[in-house]
Formats: structure tokens, sequence, C-alpha cells
């Protein structure tokens, strides 16, 4: 039986891209859902994200028991989780986006605004830059070297070193991807990131943390 992934639909995400690149990737059972039922039953969850920290934020949590569903699954299932872009950074205790904004606090950190240290580096950060990865972090084989597409004016900073699972330099280094258990977030776009992005995805598919 083909698993099923569980695309978290809260209205914040690039639902249609991500479930393309997702099939793609070898994925034979995408769920596009906001049933906590469906959500507390898959195989691996996939949390995309667009826009402001606390818009998605919100939006996550107006639906209800999404976030109690994902716990279950995640937090005490251990079902392989997949945060991409905004879905990553909501794994962090805050956001300091128009304020304070509580996230899920599963990797304990803040996302804060990319700080320009020289007038030559534009925020947001648009666009392809390379992908470096760390090598101290649960998950290390997801991760390859190469380019991926971003799109981010805020950054993901953990608390501990050890949940960093990639980095990018966007005048200087900004937290590319981050990694805990059977946790996975990535800041760049997977479904944006052509032939690179979906072998990332097969990896994801195939991980049994």
């Amino acid at each position: 039986m083909a698993e099923v992934v569980a695309l978290v639909d809260y209205g914040a995400g690039n639902l249609h891209s991500v479930h393309n690149a997702l099939k793609a990737a070898g994925a034979q059972g995408v769920t596009v859902t906001a049933d906590p039922d469906v959500v507390r039953a898959a195989d691996r969850i996939v949390l995309p994200g667009v826009g402001a920290f606390g818009a998605c934020a919100a939006g996550l949590r107006a639906i209800s028991g999404l976030v109690e569903a994902m716990e279950e699954r995640v937090q005490i299932g251990g079902a392989p989780f997949l945060g991409i872009c905004v879905g990553m950074q909501l794994l962090a205790d805050r956001g300091l986006e128009h304020g304070v904004t509580q996230g899920l606090g599963w990797v304990p950190g803040e996302v804060r605004l990319i700080e320009r240290t020289d007038p030559a580096i534009k925020v947001p950060h648009m666009g392809w830059n390379d992908v470096i990865p760390t090598h101290h972090h649960d998950g290390a084989e997801l991760i390859a070297p190469g380019e991926a597409y971003f799109l981010h004016s805020y950054h993901f900073q953990p608390d501990d070193g050890h949940h960093v699972a990639a980095m990018t330099d966007h005048g200087g280094g900004l937290v590319a991807a981050v990694a805990h258990d059977n946790l996975l977030g990535v800041q760049f776009h997977p479904e944006k990131s052509q032939a690179y992005g979906l072998e990332l995805l097969a990896r994801f598919l195939d991980w049994k943390p």
C-alpha cells in the first residue's frame, strides 16, 4: 500500500506546485488536507508556507484540532515531517515579524528580519543560492550541496547549532535548513528548485528517521 503524504492546506502555501513536485519525486499518495483526522493517520506530513509568519501561524491555528493532530502524529507518533519556507519557520518558538507571534516550538529558536550589513545586499533574499550542508545534525543524509531557489525576508535562528542542517550566504550566513529527530525544515523552495529540489523531496520520501 502506498504511503499517505499529508500536504497541509491552511490557506498559506503554494499547494499546487508542492503537490506536483512531490508526485514528480515519487510520492504516490499525496493528500491535500486540512482534516485533523487525515493528518493524524498520515505516514508523512508536509507543511508549506508563503507570506508573513503571523498570518501563517494564525491560519494554522484557525483550523480546529489541526495543530494538535500534527503534534500527535509528528511529536508523539514520529512521522517524518517537512516544513517548507514559512512552514519551516513555524517550527520555531516565535517569529518577530510585525510583533511577536508564537510558533510551534518544535525546534527552539526565533525568526528574525535579515539584517543588511552591505547596501548591495537586497532584502528579500530572492533567487538561486548555494545550499551548504553541515554534518552535525539529525538527518544529515537528507541535505546535499547544491543550489536552490530562495524567497524570504526573515530567517530562522535556532538556539542550538546542532539543529542547523545547512547554511547559505547572503551578505553573511543564513540558515537554509534545520533538522531534529524526525523533523526537516528548508528555507528554500524545493518545488521551485528543479532537479535539486526533486532529489531532496525523493530523499525525504525515503527517509526513515
